[in-house]
């Protein structure tokens, strides 16, 4: 690919833009299709957004105004002045619908000092609503400007949707103008020339731009999400940048070394080319996993990384090697004059890694076993690790409006901010054998004394379909919700309407979909680790021909793993260190983050380990020994690695700093592991693995012999002579 890119190299980049502009217009002009709630969700939830679905019934999004007072009661004429004040001026914007006054609801509270407004937001879908919700959000705004002495505030579907509409594009935004300049500076370092920076975050934005065009095109067959874009502009502007630079490095590299410019690019296609090849595969393979997980989210998010990493691997192989053979030595244009200086050679290593190294050479078991230990203590915390599906006060963050709002109606009225809502559907909704079941749900629900009023009964007759909302004791998602939503399903549902033959009653609401959730979660956790494992472990067999090589990296790729979720459950979880960046601990980890974070965390470690191990076996198949063979790769590859790393490292911890607790923690979570995987395990764990392996890091059973060969063009010229000592290897080996 790199060779025919050479040779044909206008046809190459020329391509390659077309592609880019048509699969942008053609994503534009054709739109994105989301995820429907329905597909979002497993279990019950999932049937009653089914049933809700098929029945043609669209839940409108609810609202609420809390009206609040320290002096009054809801007895004072002042204060039903003020609460129908709210009324007239929310039905006043025309886009409301359905409203409930708290006197003929009796949402009142028990000191009666607060009083709930309740009334839905017109539209039929969700955009819709959010849409039209910033006309109410102002009208409930002056009511409470008119009235100082009093607390007025809004909170809802509509209004929270909004937030987080907003929200969103702002924190994209911010993400994508934060890591853009990030990673273009740690190039600028890593090379010391405007052009070399420059190149590779190019390549990346354009196989992002062009990965998001594909996935809007296709999304008709295959639903996509909001977050399906932050993740493929998180892992494609990582892995692209990553990919461009160990080619680059190469190719750099050997024309260090002597080579003519293009003997030089034809070894960076045969080895870095090769590597990049492998990551990408592993990549696709490990993200290929959530399919298994059957939430469309976790789909949505697989097939948008997938898409971005194949097209980040395309434009490594093809249109950077027919760049770098327009450029040449041009590449090195716009130097920076003191970055420039300080740039070694890449095949000399840093002073700090030789330091590293050494030690580790000389005594590899101790090294060994000091790694591992504080890898594993580091990861002990998982033990304790609980996931929930977060709440949305524990999603934004402190200090929030919409927060503050839903705390003080929690406070008023005790119970989970969402209610519990069974969807019936029956063959007659209307028949009095229903009617009284459908009384009894209410009544036995309320006896139980985990389920509180006031409960609501919406009959859909044409339908015969029903909607019956319990609230919850409880926060919504700690366990005396979860005891509350079980009896429900379990107790009251089945001995209420579930007598009624013909008769199907999911409960469905945001407890429902946390505790749906986590269980699906659960139920998938081993079959995706099982298959990332086997997946990981086989092609690494495959690109190395060494059982042993597939087995260690498998087994340091999962101790890596398991100290990002160490980190993880300390941070986020129990709070230890979470001011650091801005947050502070919600007593859970987002329970789709362990999944998510294991699989992409398997694939992009692969990066590093095929890179570091492919440069250890081109030095070992020229005859260097094996721990000779270690020293050369993992000095060599200390530039480039690090370079890399840091890249990451920075990208993701952009995603750390934004709003949602749920990015916060995928960034933290996967700059963790990264710094982990390229310092720990890359620099001590693997070299001193291999040094106690020796020669049998290359053993490959008889039985296995019929694998094929699909190693890399090494170099040309003699190898490096053996050193006396292998732990004391000259830094200054040939490359």
């Amino acid at each position: 690919m790199g060779a025919w890119s050479a040779r044909h190299r206008k046809t190459a980049v020329f391509g390659w833009l077309l592609f880019v502009v048509l699969a942008a217009y053609l994503g534009g002009v054709h739109g994105s299709t989301k995820v429907t709630d329905a597909e979002s969700m497993p279990g019950q939830v999932a049937r009653a957004a089914r049933i809700l679905d098929d029945a043609g019934l669209k839940s409108p999004a609810g609202e609420t105004v809390l009206v609040q007072s320290r002096t009054l009661t809801a007895d004072d004429a002042s204060f039903r002045a003020a609460v129908e004040q709210v009324a007239a001026a929310v039905g006043a914007t025309g886009r409301t619908g359905d409203l409930h006054s708290p006197y003929d609801t009796g949402a009142i509270s028990a000191d009666r000092h607060s009083a709930l407004l309740q009334f839905t937001v017109d539209g039929e879908d969700r955009e819709a609503a959010v849409a039209n919700v910033p006309a109410v959000m102002d009208a409930v705004g002056g009511v409470q400007q008119q009235h100082a002495d009093f607390v007025i505030e809004e909170y809802g579907e509509a209004s929270a949707g909004k937030w987080f509409s907003d929200q969103f594009k702002n924190d994209f935004a911010r993400a994508e103008w934060t890591a853009l300049p990030l990673a273009l500076g740690i190039l600028l370092v890593a090379f010391g020339a405007l052009v070399a920076a420059v190149l590779p975050v190019v390549l990346a934005m354009t196989a992002f731009v062009a990965a998001s065009g594909l996935v809007a095109l296709s999304s008709g067959l295959l639903h996509t999400s909001d977050d399906a874009s932050s993740v493929m502009l998180l892992v494609g502007l990582a892995v692209g940048v990553d990919y461009c630079l160990f080619y680059l490095r190469r190719e750099r590299e050997e024309r260090a070394a002597g080579h003519d410019a293009a003997t030089a690019l034809r070894i960076a296609a045969a080895t870095s080319g090769r590597a990049v090849l492998v990551s990408g595969i592993t990549v696709v393979v490990a993200m290929a996993g959530m399919f298994l997980t059957g939430i469309a989210d976790f789909q949505a998010m697989s097939y948008a990384t997938i898409v971005v990493v194949i097209t980040a691997v395309l434009g490594s192989l093809t249109v950077l090697p027919a760049l770098l053979s327009m450029l040449g030595d041009r590449v090195e244009k716009g130097k920076v004059p003191y970055l420039h200086r300080l740039r070694r050679d890449a095949r000399e290593g840093s002073r700090f890694w030789n330091a590293v190294l050494r030690p580790v050479l000389r005594r590899p078991l101790a090294a060994a076993v000091l790694a591992t230990a504080a890898l594993l203590a580091v990861a002990s915390p998982t033990l304790t690790m609980h996931t929930a599906n977060l709440t949305f006060q524990q999603q934004l963050p402190e200090g929030n409006e919409l927060v503050a709002t839903s705390q003080r109606i929690e406070a008023a009225f005790p119970g989970s901010p969402s209610p519990a809502t069974v969807v019936v559907k029956a063959r007659d909704i209307t028949s009095p054998e229903m009617t009284r079941a459908l009384a009894d749900l209410q009544a036995r629900a309320l006896a139980t004394g985990r389920m509180h009023g006031p409960t609501d009964l919406k009959v859909h007759a044409a339908q015969n379909v029903a909607t019956v909302d319990i609230p919850l004791y409880g926060s919504g998602n700690d366990a005396a919700s979860a005891a509350a939503l079980k009896t429900l399903r379990d107790e009251v549902v089945p001995a209420t309407v579930g007598t009624v033959p013909g008769t199907e009653a999911p409960v469905t609401g945001s407890t429902a979909g946390s505790v749906d959730f986590n269980r699906q979660m659960s139920d998938s956790m081993l079959p995706v680790f099982g298959f990332v494992v086997a997946f990981a472990f086989l092609l690494m067999l495959a690109s190395f021909r060494s059982p042993v090589i597939a087995l260690t990296a498998v087994l340091l790729n999962l101790l890596s793993v398991g100290a990002a979720y160490g980190v993880l459950s300390l941070v986020f979880q129990h709070g230890i260190g979470a001011s650091l960046i801005g947050t502070a601990g919600v007593g859970a980890v987002e329970s789709w983050v362990p999944l998510f974070l294991f699989v992409i965390l398997f694939g992009l470690s692969m990066d590093y380990h095929v890179f570091v191990v492919s440069r250890i076996k081109e030095a070992h198949d020229r005859g260097l020994p094996t721990r000779a063979a270690v020293a050369h790769g993992i000095r060599s590859t200390a530039g480039v690695v690090t370079s890399a790393a840091v890249i990451m490292v920075g990208v993701f911890g952009v995603f750390g700093t934004l709003s949602m607790q749920s990015m916060k923690q995928m960034g933290v979570g996967l700059a963790v592991a990264v710094l982990i995987d390229a310092t720990v395990v890359r620099a001590v764990l693997l070299p001193a693995a291999m040094s106690l392996l020796g020669e049998k890091n290359w053993y490959l059973p008889r039985w296995l012999g019929w694998l094929p060969r699909i190693e890399g063009e090494a170099p040309t010229g003699p190898a490096a002579p053996a050193p006396a000592s292998p732990a004391a290897v000259s830094p200054t080996m040939s490359g």
